[in-house]
């Protein structure tokens, strides 16, 4: 009766094992396409950023380097130091984040763009003998600008919480699966023993 009684057991306990790795396979398969939209901005605007700081660099060094003004390369060197921290905050890690919460909140965020943007742009009639970075300057405050913009804008319609719940919801739900996978493992650990005891 025993050896009736434990089998049909074993049997649930198999059907109830592959059921969680079926879920947790369909859990994978749906990753958040909003997340990955606001992923591909913040890789974008990270760009826009970085072109800002490379011509802001070659203007500080053709200021320095010609020294005609002083002035606009110390300038410079404030902007390249700005545009960094909109391109560290794009990667929302936790340690800056923790010391600039600001930079949380999307409306911060693209008004320090938008700020970015306008130095960068300064001083237009300094770059008309140089055409190529004239083109460049423009390209970058016009992209930053236009980035800075979006996110103002969304951070007003307070999509920027929205996105944070959504992050947690992914966290949590990356979470459990893991949380399950290695219950799964456990069990299969356990399993073997017992076949080893019972053998």
């Amino acid at each position: 009766m025993e050896g009736e009684s434990s089998q049909p057991l074993h049997r649930g306990v198999n059907n109830t094992g592959s059921s969680p790795s079926a879920s947790s396979i369909r859990l994978r398969s749906r990753p958040d396409s909003f997340l990955i939209l606001c992923r591909c901005f913040s890789l974008i605007t990270s760009l826009a950023a970085i072109l800002c700081i490379a011509v802001n660099v070659l203007s500080a060094v053709r200021s320095f380097k010609n020294g005609s003004d002083i002035f606009d390369g110390i300038f410079r060197c404030y902007a390249v130091v700005i545009a960094m921290f909109v391109v560290v905050a794009e990667t929302e890690w936790g340690f800056i984040m923790k010391f600039s919460k600001v930079l949380e909140y999307w409306a911060g965020r693209g008004m320090l763009q938008i700020f970015v943007a306008v130095m960068t742009r300064a001083y237009p009639e300094y770059f008309v003998m140089h055409q190529e970075l004239f083109l460049l300057q423009s390209i970058a405050s016009y992209l930053l600008l236009a980035c800075g913009v979006i996110y103002f804008i969304s951070g007003i319609l307070c999509i920027g919480a929205f996105k944070r719940a959504r992050q947690k919801k992914e966290l949590s739900r990356d979470q459990a699966i893991k949380d399950l996978q290695d219950l799964e493992r456990r069990k299969e650990e356990l399993e073997s023993l017992l076949i080893v005891e019972n053998a």
